[in-house]
């Protein structure tokens, strides 16, 4: 960093500072998933997100407090997208089928396994980003489903031990041969029918064992 870029600078202007904030981000997360976490440099991000490298050290101190807000962006709000039911449906099974495609879709994006991979690859170094990455993600699913299975339960519709468990291993049961292969690029997104056929197959295993 050129002493230019440590000139000190006055505080944004808080309308202003939140759409530059943004840019910066999603240039960031374009450099991020194209070049990985250890190739991406505070220069190249810049000019990805179209600001000075002077401008992005004020919003960011550092390429790790960057991806720390990438990570929690990326993560912020995902279970309620990927989880979605009708609550007041007393169809179990056309719920969990809605519940299972939606998140497979979810997951099943390109963006997802290219950001899945670069968490993973620096988790032994940044723990504690990983840590955030599985908690504002896939631990909000668990929790949004647990949620749900608790009411049929309540309802006598179903009947669990371990709610917790049933719900992730539901939910593992629904990516099964899909989201896998593409994490090592051993196979392009699924189609509608392959996440179908194994939504469903996973919804008849869970109804067998949990449905009263």
């Amino acid at each position: 960093m050129s002493a230019q870029d440590v000139i000190e600078r006055p505080a944004p202007v808080a309308d202003e500072d939140s759409v530059k904030r943004r840019q910066i981000v999603d240039g960031a997360r374009r450099v991020f998933l194209s070049q990985g976490y250890d190739a991406a440099s505070m220069g190249e991000i810049a000019r990805a997100a179209g600001v000075s490298k002077g401008t992005l050290y004020v919003y960011f101190e550092n390429k790790e407090q960057l991806f720390d807000a990438i990570v929690m962006a990326e993560s912020c709000g995902q279970a309620e997208i990927a989880i979605q039911f009708d609550a007041s449906d007393p169809d179990i099974e056309k719920a969990l089928v809605q519940i299972g495609i939606g998140y497979a879709h979810f997951l099943c994006r390109p963006e997802k396994a290219s950001a899945v991979r670069i968490v993973m690859a620096i988790a032994d170094r940044m723990p504690e980003l990983g840590r955030k990455f599985f908690e504002q993600g896939p631990a909000q699913g668990i929790a949004r489903l647990s949620t749900y299975l608790r009411e049929q339960i309540a309802a006598g519709k179903l009947r669990i031990d371990d709610v917790e468990l049933a719900a992730s291993q539901f939910l593992d049961t629904c990516q099964s041969t899909l989201f896998k292969p593409m994490i090592f690029n051993f196979a392009p997104p699924p189609s509608e029918e392959q996440i179908a056929h194994v939504v469903r197959t996973a919804v008849r295993t869970f109804l067998a064992a949990y449905k009263v």
